[in-house]
């Protein structure tokens, strides 16, 4: 009997280390490598603009390197269960396997497309390629999932480390035949307007783009994370968040070079950097963790009395902040990093997020959902967590009387003003002392500097002493009630 097996690619857009690809090899049939476009079943989260532009350059790259082991990438569209039967009936295939998502709707479909399958006959099988730990493995001494990342983590590091990745095939066997598809082109991933030039010129996606951003951070950042990672002006980070989301490359493949860099490196500073930067990884488990656990969150607070919230209908006060025109030089330079390439420095995230909901008191709804389509990382469990985490609704969440002020943020971590330099360049010429807060310059300093205030940069949306004074009236508004 002639063995077909389909591998459905979808957010494990690479070779090595991918479970149901091997899984597919362990068969010892054919193989049919398959992406199906089918965004009308996310649910209310289809993929953002961002999102679609990196999903384009992401399949072009996998698709060449499918096609060097002779085994070209089929592209059709959804939906998924459709497309895949009408695929099993061209070409007779045997099985279908996939590695797991874990969004609510993703969820739901892919249980009703293995049943639909198993009725049929059809070998349906999907695998973890996206995680160090499956969320229901890992759990309280009562059987319930965790909601505070600190012990969360603690569990996760005291199982066996995570087993070593799988090695790319060095040849695939494709089918003899040609199974027609879409061109990549005809999906319309890429914007019709030339915005998209910084996240040209800064970004690679694809495997090879993915190790070589790892490689880059391991060389220059790593050693040094602890102390570096709340820089936004410094190469601090190592930015593998979108490789990650869109599965270029496993989250077992970092941990593995990570902790090779720590068995070669034993100094204390590198020892506490690597500790450092995994428990971030661990924060990716943790958001994949409650998302499973907590579907609803992506619509609704965890923390039920925050439905009680007061929050303001502000669309102005929105546009300044999607547009970087607040008036605080640290919340509009990170707004316009992420304009210009799609992501944002994390502390600088947390920086704007806090300025949204707590100075603005918008809803981080509006945030989340502004996040998602200009993100080339839009996650959607690290969105949601990340979201509820400032506003103070989530599980282990910073507590909402928990304020950023947007001046003192900006000194102590962009120090020497060079990130709002860069990003908000019309405050280029202010010395250092008076960058992160230009109207509290004096008038001759203003002028040396070309900023006027109102003209060429904004004055302050909202005076933050009084704005976070209103902020905690509201949270205790919803205390009484």
């Amino acid at each position: 009997m002639n063995f077909l097996t389909i591998v459905w690619f979808r957010h494990d857009l690479r070779l090595a280390d991918n479970p149901a690809l091997a899984a597919a090899l362990e068969r010892r049939g054919q193989i049919l490598p398959v992406f199906i476009w089918s965004p009308e079943e996310e649910g209310r989260w289809t993929p953002g603009t961002a999102s679609r532009w990196w999903l384009h350059h992401s399949l072009s790259s996998l698709s060449k390197n499918l096609q060097a082991l002779h085994a070209p990438l089929v592209i059709r569209r959804g939906p998924a269960l459709e497309a895949l039967n009408q695929l099993i009936d061209e070409t007779r295939a045997t099985a279908v396997v996939w590695n797991r998502r874990y969004e609510p709707a993703a969820i739901a479909r892919d249980k009703q497309i293995k049943q639909a399958f198993r009725e049929r006959g059809i070998d349906a099988e999907s695998y973890n390629g996206s995680l160090l730990y499956e969320p229901w493995d890992v759990a309280t001494k009562t059987g319930q999932p965790y909601q505070v990342f600190a012990p969360f983590w603690k569990a996760c590091t005291a199982r066996e480390a995570p087993t070593e990745p799988l090695d790319a095939p060095e040849y695939l066997p494709g089918l003899r035949t040609k199974v027609a598809g879409e061109p990549l082109e005809c999906l319309g991933l890429l914007p019709k307007l030339d915005w998209d030039a910084g996240m040209r010129e800064h970004w690679t996606p694809g495997e090879a783009g993915a190790h070589a951003r790892l490689k880059q951070f391991t060389d220059r950042a790593l050693g040094e994370y602890h102390e570096l990672r709340n820089r936004p002006d410094l190469e601090g980070s190592s930015q593998l968040s979108p490789y990650l989301h869109f599965g270029e490359i496993s989250p077992r493949q970092v941990w593995h070079l990570v902790d090779q860099f720590r068995r070669v490196h034993r100094t204390p500073t590198v020892q506490q950097a690597t500790k450092t930067f995994l428990a971030e990884i661990g924060w990716r488990e943790f958001a994949h963790h409650l998302l499973y656990h907590f579907p609803h969150t992506i619509n609704a607070p965890l923390r039920e009395k925050f439905t009680r919230f007061a929050w303001e209908q502000d669309a102005t006060g929105l546009k300044h902040w999607q547009r970087g025109q607040t008036g605080y030089p640290i919340v509009d330079a990170g707004m316009r990093q992420l304009w210009q390439w799609g992501w944002m420095h994390n502390r600088v995230r947390m920086i704007v997020a806090s300025f949204l909901v707590k100075d603005l008191l918008i809803s981080w709804h509006a945030g989340a959902e502004w996040f998602w389509d200009t993100l080339v990382d839009a996650d959607l469990a690290n969105n949601t967590l990340g979201w509820q985490w400032t506003a103070g609704c989530g599980a282990d969440a910073a507590p909402f009387f928990r304020i950023f002020n947007p001046v003192s943020q900006g000194q102590k971590f962009d120090v020497d003003g060079e990130y709002v330099r860069r990003w908000v360049p019309e405050l280029a010429r202010l010395p250092t002392e008076h960058i992160h807060a230009p109207w509290e310059a004096p008038a001759d300093v203003l002028a040396a500097a070309g900023v006027r205030l109102g003209q060429d940069y904004p004055r302050p949306l909202v005076d933050h002493a009084l704005a976070r004074t209103r902020a905690l009236e509201r949270l205790a508004a919803i205390k009484d009630g």
